[in-house]
């Protein structure tokens, strides 16, 4: 099965940035979360269409 959300730090390295950068990716809109409980989880989609969108 495949994962639907990843964590802040999943994400950072997934795309090769730091954790500051993520959280204004998630401020400016070009990523979604959902948060469960405490934890902000970044949607594998939006992953996907940011890295498709800037080729």
């Amino acid at each position: 099965m495949e994962r639907l959300t990843n964590s802040i730090n999943e994400t950072a390295r997934t795309l090769s940035v730091g954790r500051t950068t993520i959280y204004t990716m998630i401020a400016d809109g070009r990523l979604e979360v959902i948060k469960l409980g405490r934890r902000t989880l970044v949607k594998t989609e939006s992953i996907r269409r940011l890295v498709a969108g800037q080729e």
